[in-house]
């Protein structure tokens, strides 16, 4: 069941990693010095990006759920498309966090709360917030903020990874442990002014309106943001980087008007979306099936299909599995090729001790979807459940040529290999896993591991891996020179 996310937390003073990162990681972030940061190119924008993306994998509870990550991805990929001085490919991702925020850094990584998807009202909402991340990594702010920081001299990548990830992921324990200079330091970097955030304002509504949203959403989604503020006495996280004057969501609201007004159809997948985020990491599901049955009972919609997919989700965490089939057979007899619904009757087929059911019924959709994430993932996990290590390891050796970072298929790749017994390949995808959190001299252990089970007679194999082995190394060296 896909069910995963990385947990993680705060550590130390200069880097976050979760225990099994710590563990394996040698690695350290270097000072960039003063005059590196007066101006910050493309490239090594894109490199500061990484490496801080590698930080994140260790340090906050990272959601590895291919349907949301398609969902998200998809949604970020069309505003991108729309968005103006696009430099290079945007990343999307999602925390497992229930405060309502969203943040962008270097190298168009952008990261999404769970808790915004589950506080938004309609997919425009969302889309409002995500365009207007995309317009303050397109628009350079954090990189020009960094560019003009006066007093640099003792600012470091380990100073600004820090404070960034204290700030939009954990701020509170961020505030408890790290010291109040670097956490502020962090906080300064990926404040935004006002400036930037008028025009980040434009050019995301732009970008919504482009992308075929409604602009008047925007203005609403901070006039929710504004009405919280007058009943709490921290205001939610998203405030904490993204000024909120009074005058802004007026402002937003008028410049909305300039829009020729739009009649946009309920999207599904948004409710969808919305409604597994509900049940798998919002709620306990035993608050999640009563909520999802009052709704039921409450809804005059005509389309209740979302708030069953829901219930259906809380009822298989419950291991209440036959309830859960009931109600998701008829959503999936309606809209066969619906991923949400595919992914969930894995589940259930998988959690009735049928995986080679499983496997037998996606190999169709995969053959037509090939490389789809979620039935390329639900297949290869299906796969390794009934014991088909090959068949699994097919589908993912193919799926990661075209997803060559992706996590979660390097995780099961290890699974294959273990399940199989293949020792030189299990320690290899060990390596490789290693190598996205930034471990690697641990990921050249395991290479030297490998090499204690590759046999005499495979000198090809013993000179590839020697050549890793080289190579994450090097790469070790490299990353000290960002």
């Amino acid at each position: 069941m896909f069910k995963r996310f990385l947990l993680g937390g705060l550590l130390s003073s200069t880097v976050f990693l979760s225990s099994f990162a710590q563990a394996q990681t040698d690695f350290k972030l270097p000072d960039l010095g003063s005059s590196a940061l007066e101006v910050l190119p493309i490239d090594k924008e894109k490199a500061l990006g990484k490496v801080m993306m590698m930080q994140i994998r260790g340090g906050s509870p990272l959601v590895q759920d291919p349907v949301l990550d398609e969902y998200i991805t998809s949604l970020g990929n069309k505003l991108v498309a729309n968005a103006n001085d696009v430099r290079f490919p945007f990343t999307f991702f999602l925390i497992n966090n229930q405060a309502i925020n969203a943040f962008a850094f270097y190298g168009g990584h952008v990261g999404i709360h769970t808790g915004l998807i589950a506080q938004s009202d309609n997919e425009s909402q969302l889309a409002s917030v995500i365009g207007h991340e995309i317009a303050h990594v397109t628009q350079r702010h954090l990189a020009r903020r960094l560019q003009h920081q006066k007093d640099n001299s003792a600012l470091t990548v380990a100073g600004i990874v820090t404070g960034i990830l204290a700030a939009v992921i954990a701020p509170d324990a961020g505030m408890a442990i790290l010291s109040a200079s670097t956490t502020q330091a962090g906080i300064s970097q990926l404040s935004h002014s006002r400036k930037a955030e008028q025009e980040a304002d434009r050019f995301g509504m732009q970008t919504l309106y482009k992308a075929g949203f409604d602009p008047s959403q925007a203005g609403e989604f901070l006039s929710k943001l504004a009405n919280q503020v007058r009943f709490q006495t921290k205001p939610p996280t998203f405030l904490l980087t993204h000024p909120l004057p009074d005058t802004r969501v007026s402002d937003v609201r008028l410049r909305a008007q300039q829009y020729s007004a739009k009649q946009i159809q309920e999207s599904l997948k948004f409710k969808l979306a919305k409604s597994r985020i509900i049940a798998r990491y919002q709620l306990d599901s035993k608050d999640a099936q009563a909520l999802f049955e009052n709704e039921l009972k409450k809804s005059s919609e005509l389309n209740k299909a979302y708030l069953h997919y829901g219930l259906a989700i809380s009822l298989l965490d419950q291991k209440k599995i036959q309830q859960a089939e009931k109600l998701l057979y008829p959503l999936l007899k309606d809209d066969p090729n619906n991923l949400f619904y595919l992914d969930v009757y894995t589940d259930i087929l998988i959690a009735k001790g049928e995986a080679k059911k499983a496997v037998e019924y996606l190999t169709h959709h995969n053959e037509l979807r090939p490389n789809n994430q979620v039935l390329a993932l639900n297949y290869a996990n299906a796969a390794i459940k009934a014991k088909k290590y090959a068949k699994a390891e097919q589908t993912l050796k193919l799926f990661l040529l075209s997803e060559q970072n992706h996590l979660l298929a390097k995780e099961l790749l290890t699974e294959v290999y273990k399940g199989s017994d293949n020792k030189s390949a299990y320690y290899e995808a060990k390596a490789d896993v290693l190598a996205e959190y930034g471990a690697f001299l641990k990921a050249a252990d395991e290479i030297q591991r490998a090499l204690n089970h590759v046999k005499a007679s495979e000198t090809v194999k013993k000179t590839r891996l020697k050549a890793l082995l080289k190579q994450y190394r090097q790469m070790q060296k490299e990353i000290a020179k960002l």
